[in-house]
Order: C-alpha cells, then sequence, then structure tokens
C-alpha cells in the first residue's frame, strides 16, 4: 500500500504562482513531487526552495515530445503517478504589458482573434487533456490516483448566466470559454472514470494576484492556492467535484457548472 512517503505527484506549471504552492503544501505533506516548468531552470529554482522531495522536469503541455519525455522519466524513476494536478495555463496570446481589462476587453466574442483564442485553448484545454492521457497508464498503476485540474469561477455558465454577477462582463471568449470547456471535457473523464481507481476534482483559486491577470486579482496567491491545496490533499472527494472559495462557491465550496 501507498503511504505519505511514496506518493508521487506531478504538478505542471509549479514554478511560480498557485502551482508552486501547490507543490510546496505536496512536499510538505511528504509528496516526492515533479514540478513541471517550460523553462527546466526556473524549475530548477522552484525546487532549490522546495527541498530534495521536489524534481525539475522540463514540461510543456502544447509539446508532445515534452509531454512523452516527462512519462517516460516518472515512469522509469516510480512507475506509477499518485495525483496529477494540471495547473499551467494563459490567459491571452496578445501584446504583453496591457492591464487585465485591456486583455479581457479584446477578447469579447465578437472582437476575438480567432489565432488568438486557438493559442489559448491550445494550452487550456487540448494541452492540458493531452498531458492527463499520457499519464493516464501511469495512475492506473497506483493504488488510487486523483487528476486535480486548476480551472475558474469564470468559467462557469451558471454563475456567469446569473446578472447579479458583478463579474459577469468579464466572461470572455478567450480565457473564460476556455475554463468552461475544459470543465466539461474533464466532467466527461470523471464520468469515463467513476468506475476505476481514479477520482476527477476541478477547482478554481478565485480572484489571485497572478501573471495571468497582470497581477491584478484581489486575492494573494497565498490565499488564492488555499482551496486548490485543500483539493490536492483531499482524498476523500466526491470524483467529479467543481470546487471554489467560499465568496464564490455555495454549501462545500460547490461551484454551479
Amino acid at each position: 500500500m501507498q503511504n505519505n512517503e511514496n506518493k508521487v505527484a506531478l504538478v505542471s506549471g509549479a514554478n511560480t504562482g498557485v502551482g508552486f504552492q501547490i507543490a510546496k503544501a505536496l512536499v510538505d505533506k511528504g509528496y516526492i513531487v515533479y514540478v513541471g516548468s517550460r523553462d527546466l531552470r526556473k524549475g530548477e529554482m522552484a525546487v532549490e526552495e522546495l527541498g530534495e522531495s521536489a524534481k525539475a522536469i522540463q514540461l510543456d503541455i502544447t509539446d508532445s515530445d515534452s509531454i512523452s519525455a516527462a512519462v517516460k522519466v516518472v515512469e522509469k524513476e516510480h512507475g506509477y503517478l499518485s495525483l496529477l494536478v494540471n495547473n499551467a495555463a494563459v490567459s491571452h496570446a496578445g501584446a504583453s504589458g496591457r492591464t487585465m481589462e485591456e486583455v479581457l476587453g479584446a477578447q469579447r466574442a465578437s472582437i476575438a482573434p480567432i489565432n488568438e483564442l486557438k493559442t489559448v485553448w491550445d494550452t487550456n484545454v487540448f494541452g492540458t487533456l493531452a498531458l492527463t492521457q499520457a499519464f493516464l497508464p501511469l495512475l492506473h498503476q497506483a493504488d488510487s490516483a486523483r487528476i486535480v485540474t486548476v480551472s475558474s469561477a469564470l468559467g462557469s455558465l451558471g454563475i456567469n448566466a446569473n446578472p447579479q454577477n458583478p463579474y459577469r462582463s468579464n466572461f470572455d471568449a478567450v480565457y473564460g470559454a476556455s475554463k468552461t470547456a475544459l470543465n466539461g471535457i474533464f466532467l466527461s473523464l470523471a464520468i469515463e472514470l467513476e468506475d476505476t481507481n481514479i477520482k476527477v476534482h476541478l477547482v478554481s483559486p478565485g480572484f489571485t494576484a497572478t501573471a495571468l491577470n497582470n497581477f491584478q486579482g484581489t486575492d494573494s496567491v497565498e490565499e488564492g492556492s488555499k482551496e486548490p491545496i485543500r483539493v490536492a490533499l483531499a482524498e476523500d472527494l466526491p470524483t467529479g467535484s467543481f470546487t471554489g472559495p467560499a465568496d464564490f462557491s455555495g454549501e462545500d465550496n460547490v461551484l454551479p457548472w
């Protein structure tokens, strides 16, 4: 049987922000954690802070060769994966240096450049699923395994259909809708895997100040990481859950789809 000494996790986009905080919490709980980073050196710098149980691994979820190489490393060193945390994401593919409001304004459905939409979805939707598909065989090799995917309350159709939602105007076709698509795909995966050893969870960190929103979020990265960390560490949540911080969610932190 597995215990805290031999639970193995991989966190994508873990060299900074929410991903780093999740990796840190997992290390503190005794996990061996692969810190996925597009830039290996940045991953190595993060690992220097995280300690010996963390291992840097080059991982670009839009690159099939990078994904395959990561799978081979984990397979060779452990032969299974206990936890996959899908955290890597991008908010836009346009010019850098813009405010969050400028980015969202340019990503309205009526004017969003289709090439930019495809680029964002390539990471947030297709890359995330590609990584998950590639690691499924190793997740099946664990006694019990979980997939935790960092989504966003901004992707909730239920929340955004409510005219009383003060953030409704921020639901854009590029980033927000990519999280809606992500939710749909991973709910589908949860249903597919519900009779297996793998649980599937989606979680929103809330409006966290990270590079995704030009650090304009209202919550610190430590505060915004609390719910993703709770879900990453919890082993008794029902599969197919979608939760978020208390100010966005209802009973038991459940978010509407």
